[in-house]
């Protein structure tokens, strides 16, 4: 706020795009061809960015000449051409869990990913496909986790796990937001998951918590106390949250350095300011 008043957040760029087509990318990336939004009654924007360029604004820019900026149009909507998109409104935000349970009809009774758009994971194999990987194997939840330190930990969902093999774990217990005392390990779970139809079912018994919310946490600790496979899998990558004002613009500061075409100018810019 209040800028995200009029701007939603996951339109926000991360050097010269923004956050939302990391994911779309990521998700686009690891061979997913449908993909389905959740937004609020008023958050047509995002419906609009990602629909095909008009005819009028091509027009436009071949008569001011701007030929890189409809190549870059065009690359754009050439990693989309495979993909096909529609969304569903949630009519007031009532927690990550009542969010998802919007999409479900959409889903139908497969498995689905779910990815967080201020969740950006740089990696040389997409998060969403190492995830896709674990899941072709195991057919059950799959969640990414990252390991934070310490005093990090009461900020994030912390889950209790038992080691299978490498980065891959069974999942025993999640502690949202937990003190000090409660943390179960350093590993805290990241927006992207994979998650199977029965999640669904779970989600629409969860109570809504003190707050009104249904959490997917929630619906996850309740599979888990009834005997359910949930696994984690801690993604090779990192991790850079955009949740908060702070972690967002230290996430732009890194995505802008790291752009092949700006960022080197902007080395520059930071050695003269002597900083």
């Amino acid at each position: 706020m209040p800028l995200s008043k009029t701007v939603p957040k996951e339109l926000w760029p991360l050097a010269d795009k923004p956050m939302v087509q990391y994911v779309v990318e990521e998700a686009v990336a690891s061979g997913i061809k449908e993909i389905i939004f959740v937004v609020s009654p008023e958050r047509n924007l995002i419906l609009n960015y990602f629909q095909k360029t008009s005819p009028k604004v091509e027009k436009f820019l071949k008569e001011r000449k701007k030929e890189q900026v409809l190549e870059r149009l065009k690359q754009f909507e050439e990693i989309l051409k495979d993909v096909s998109f529609s969304f569903t409104v949630e009519k007031e935000p009532l927690g990550d869990g009542h969010a998802i349970l919007q999409a479900k009809k959409l889903v139908g009774g497969e498995p689905c990913a779910v990815l967080f758009s201020d969740d950006i994971v740089e990696s040389k194999k997409p998060c969403l496909l190492q995830l896709a990987e674990i899941f072709k194997t195991c057919q059950k939840p799959v969640l990414s986790l990252h390991r934070l330190a310490q005093e990090r930990l009461p900020f994030y969902g912390v889950v209790g796990v038992e080691k299978i093999a490498g980065r891959l774990f069974k999942i025993k217990k999640i502690v949202e937001k937990p003190s000090m005392a409660e943390v179960p390990s350093d590993l805290t779970i990241v927006g992207k998951y994979i998650l199977t139809p029965e999640v669904f079912d779970y989600l629409k018994k969860t109570q809504p918590n003190a707050r009104g919310e249904i959490i997917l946490a929630d619906a996850l600790e309740k599979m888990i106390e009834d005997g359910k496979m949930i696994y984690g899998y801690e993604f090779e990558g990192e991790w850079w949250e955009c949740g908060n004002v702070e972690a967002y613009l230290e996430s732009n500061f890194h995505f802008s350095l790291q752009h092949p075409q700006f960022g080197p100018e902007l080395k520059k810019f930071l050695k003269q300011m002597k900083l």
